[in-house]
């Protein structure tokens, strides 16, 4: 008798053992999770930051990375909010060829919204690309307006607030934001993203990301680039376009 209760007692020893495995496993692959959406809208994230990212999904260690100590301050030659607060711009982004009908929108965004004007008026994204991709179910953009075949964006060109950013952490299909750096609400730069189909993206540390418009035709145009595939890069659903996307014009009234 005294055998079989030893028996019992280590059994039960071993089921509350485990069962704390099971759940510190599970809450270390839904925190990892996170990790890796966190780091999705970064304008120009290195490949170690991927690295550590992917990585994250078997680790259980992976925790978030520390807030950006970056200056709250815009750099020299960002245009003031006020040039195109309350104002409504209206226009035209082609890319390979494809009409996107887009709009800006001054009053919830007058800071991005001047800073786009500036930058189209200027002919800033004639021949500049659309590097990244993302095609998970409920996490589906395309970022634009990198020089190169990366997301590396101009350091010395940063600005902020963030402004006009979702409360409920949604970006409906149409939706125009700004890309940014992580962690960091004056990150800013020349870089946007297109959402082709509705996305949840949780903040991080600094907050969401800037809503500065939407797609008002033309949206098949960036879902016909999402239907031709990827090159996964940081993920299976996150990486260039297949095809490699080039902006003819951006331009804006």
């Amino acid at each position: 008798m005294d055998a079989k209760r030893e028996l019992r007692h280590a059994q039960g020893k071993r089921r509350r053992r485990d069962n704390v495995v099971a759940v510190s496993v599970g809450g270390a692959a839904l925190i990892a999770a996170v990790v890796l959406q966190l780091t999705v809208f970064n304008s120009n994230p290195s490949e170690s930051d991927y690295a550590a990212a992917q990585a994250g999904l078997s680790s259980p260690s992976a925790s978030p990375s520390a807030t950006s100590s970056a200056p709250a301050t815009n750099s020299a030659n960002i245009p003031k909010a006020d040039t195109a607060a309350g104002k409504t711009f209206t226009g035209q982004l082609s890319l390979n060829g494809g009409a996107v009908g887009v709009e800006l929108d001054g009053t919830k965004a007058p800071q991005a919204t001047a800073v786009f004007k500036s930058l189209t008026d200027a002919s800033y994204y004639s021949g500049l690309k659309c590097p990244r991709l993302t095609t998970a179910d409920n996490f589906s953009v395309l970022q634009c307006g990198a020089k190169g075949t990366d997301t590396t964006d101009d350091p010395n060109f940063h600005w902020g607030p963030l402004e006009n950013t979702p409360a409920d952490n949604k970006y409906p299909a149409g939706t125009i934001a700004v890309a940014r750096t992580g962690n960091n609400a004056y990150g800013n730069g020349h870089q946007f993203f297109i959402v082709y189909k509705d996305t949840v993206i949780p903040p991080d540390a600094a907050g969401g990301y800037t809503i500065v418009g939407k797609v008002t035709s033309g949206l098949d145009v960036v879902t016909k680039i999402a239907q031709a595939g990827i090159n996964p890069g940081s993920s299976a659903t996150d990486g260039a376009p297949v095809a490699p996307v080039t902006i003819d014009s951006f331009s804006l009234k």
